[in-house]
């Protein structure tokens, strides 16, 4: 996304040598013009299939389709994403080389083999023939290199480390909980690529139904100035007051990530245009670089598009995407108010100014652009009607297209339009090489049966350490947390959501945590995996902008978005805690959301160390158990919980007045 950068009050876009700095952090390849304009032409074509199968599905079925898209994307995917930089390539220009080319072909045969006999190879999946396992085990290596390029090593290893665990899991001793009857490669080959937990199973159909879907609209909205108006509304909404500038950065992280549907892609596109507004109001490198994180995280974890995981959400509970909004309305609520106190704490402790913006009022920019908000509105209205969102998403595309004549700067006539075709199939390469490759993961499992051995050894594993009913669930989920980060440090939210789906998840339900629960709570914490140190991505990227140093940055961005980590917890330990995925009666909802409110306020006391003057360690101490017990949702811990933060709030009170009066006592004599 193209943005550009207040400065003084005036508007100025990124110079290209810093636009080259930022595209240096990523893997894709800066093709020449020529190749560039013939790969977009390609994935504008996929883009225009893609939109066209809603209303037109080939009559072969979804997994005839899956094959077309694989086809479509891989062999893309192999050529704009580099191997391993050669020393002394250009700068300028990074084309792909022979062997690219070559990988790139042979991807494009096996994917299209199974196209000639769609039928016959379906039925030989218990028999396949030897050109079978062939085209299937050059896809498995051609899918696993398009992974590494996209995402890095590690989901390729682990996929690697799953299948030695299928050929081998016969050789373990069977009294083990990890072993099985063990299988040959052309029965897991045949497994990949013929059945339908394979390559071609619901993570690639996610990607190919969904979530291209929404990487399209987040082009269109894009290209037609929705992101532009998102920035200028945000400036415009908070001006005068000290905290406005973080209040700016929060909403607009929120509305961006609409477009983006990426939480580092957010944060990074966010700091290029509010860095200078914060330094000018005061904010230190660190807090700024933290709150630019936490705000560009937040944006996949809200509705109205949540990220990548929420569509497969949907699929593995066979429920409405609308449903799984519903799931996340009230955790959004609580992210944000976290923000906020933050910020509002971080405004006092820094001595943070207003920072003037030379943009219109809100309600002029409301009124001349608020027809963006449309189209978001769209989708809502169509899902709530029972519409799929497949569709609800295309209707919203069509109707971006319409009201973008309304701006002469942004109508999507010929090459916008163009190039914002060809830019939502680009952006879905990373995910679907990654959803196809962890579908060796889920394959393996199916087959397998790990996800309940597993599931059954974390119990155990918790159960050996207390009898305890509450007390193996709390250290089942505590495991399961740092279990899904640690994964989460390493491979994409899309990959370390679905790979935990159906290791973890098992863990809970044999517990008695709903599906539901289980789900949230590791999708929030493989999204949140993003601004955890050691690694914490985006919280690398917003660093880089505004020049703070790398694990300070983390550290902020973790303070900040600490209520999202801890309130997961209550959705699956606590009886209430469905009422906060908006479960239950209205009245539980709301008892539970106000209580909640008050354990994010008590932990914004513990990471800001404020209430109405600077708290004192004590004062944080207390607090720190007045949040957990908050959280736990049940009348006597509630009481107590809101005792504890009476004290702290009293002690705060008292020293702020002791305060006052020697300050009064200082001046008078």
């Amino acid at each position: 996304m193209t943005v550009g950068v207040r400065t003084g009050g005036s508007v100025t876009t990124p110079s290209e040598e810093e636009l080259a700095e930022y595209e240096q952090e990523r893997p894709a390849r800066r093709l020449r013009p020529a190749l560039d304009l013939v790969v977009s032409v390609w994935c504008a074509i996929v883009s225009v299939g893609v939109l066209a199968q809603v209303f037109f599905p080939l009559p072969q079925g979804t997994q005839f389709y899956l094959v077309i898209f694989l086809a479509a994307v891989l062999p893309i995917t192999l050529l704009c994403y580099r191997g391993f930089r050669l020393p002394g390539r250009a700068r300028t220009h990074d084309d792909p080389g022979v062997v690219d080319w070559i990988l790139a072909a042979v991807a494009l045969a096996v994917c299209v083999y199974p196209l000639f006999d769609f039928d016959g190879f379906l039925e030989r999946r218990q028999t396949p023939t030897t050109l079978d396992i062939v085209a299937g085990a050059l896809l498995l290596i051609l899918l696993l290199e398009a992974c590494r390029r996209t995402t890095g090593w590690v989901l390729p290893v682990f996929s690697l480390v799953f299948i030695a665990y299928a050929y081998y899991g016969g050789y373990l001793p069977y009294t083990w909980s990890l072993a099985h009857q063990g299988f040959n490669f052309d029965a897991i080959i045949a497994q990949f690529t013929m059945g339908t937990a394979g390559f071609y199973g619901t993570p690639l159909s996610v990607a190919a139904s969904y979530i291209v879907l929404f990487t399209i609209y987040g082009a269109v909205l894009d290209y037609s100035g929705a992101g532009k108006f998102f920035i200028d509304l945000s400036f415009a909404a908070f001006k005068r007051s000290r905290t406005a500038p973080g209040r700016t950065v929060t909403l607009a992280g929120f509305l961006l990530g609409s477009v983006s549907g990426s939480g580092t892609a957010t944060a990074v596109s966010l700091g290029t245009v509010s860095w200078p507004i914060l330094r000018r109001a005061g904010y230190p490198p660190e807090p700024a670089g933290g709150m630019l994180a936490a705000s560009g995280i937040g944006a996949i974890l809200s509705p109205p598009t949540l990220g990548a995981a929420a569509f497969i959400i949907a699929e593995f509970l066979q429920v409405s995407y609308l449903k799984v909004l519903g799931f996340a309305v009230i955790p959004t609520i609580l992210y944000y108010l976290g923000i906020l106190l933050a910020i509002e704490i971080d405004a006092r402790k820094h001595g943070t100014t207003s920072a003037e913006t030379s943009t219109d009022s809100a309600w002029r920019l409301l009124l001349r652009f608020g027809y963006h908000f449309l189209s978001l509105f769209v989708i809502i209205a169509f899902m709530a009607v029972d519409v799929p969102p497949f569709k609800a998403v295309v209707y919203a595309v069509i109707i971006q297209f319409g009201l973008s004549f309304l701006d002469r700067e942004h109508r999507l006539t010929g090459r916008p339009l163009f190039k914002a075709l060809a830019q939502g199939t680009r952006s879905v390469l990373p995910v679907a090489a990654t959803c196809a490759t962890a579908g060796v993961i889920v394959a393996v499992t199916t087959q397998t049966g790990l996800g309940l051995n597993l599931a059954e050894i974390i119990v155990n594993a918790a159960q050996g350490l207390t009898s305890n009913h509450t007390a193996v669930l709390i250290l089942t989920v505590v495991l399961s947390g740092v279990a899904v980060l640690i994964l989460g440090l390493a491979v994409p939210v899309t990959a370390s959501f679905i790979i935990a789906a159906v290791i973890i998840s098992p863990a809970l339900v044999n517990l008695g945590v709903t599906q539901p629960e289980a789900y949230m709570f590791i999708f929030y914490y493989a999204v949140l995996s993003e601004v955890s140190p050691p690694t914490a991505l985006a919280a690398v990227a917003t660093a880089a902008i505004t020049g703070g140093k790398v694990m300070p940055t983390m550290w902020q961005a973790w303070k900040y978005t600490l209520p999202a980590f801890l309130v997961p917890f209550a959705f699956v330990l606590t009886d209430n805690g469905a009422h906060l995925l908006g479960q239950g009666s209205f009245v539980g909802m709301v008892w539970t959301t106000l209580v909640s409110m008050l354990a994010v306020a008590a932990l914004a006391v513990v990471t800001g160390g404020w209430v109405f003057v600077r708290a004192t360690w004590l004062e944080r101490a207390v607090c720190v158990p007045a949040a957990a017990l908050l959280l736990y949702l049940a009348p006597v811990t509630i009481t107590v919980g809101i005792g504890l933060l009476l004290v702290a709030v009293v002690i705060n009170v008292v020293r702020r007045q002791r305060q006052a009066s020697s300050v009064e006592g200082t001046v008078a004599s």
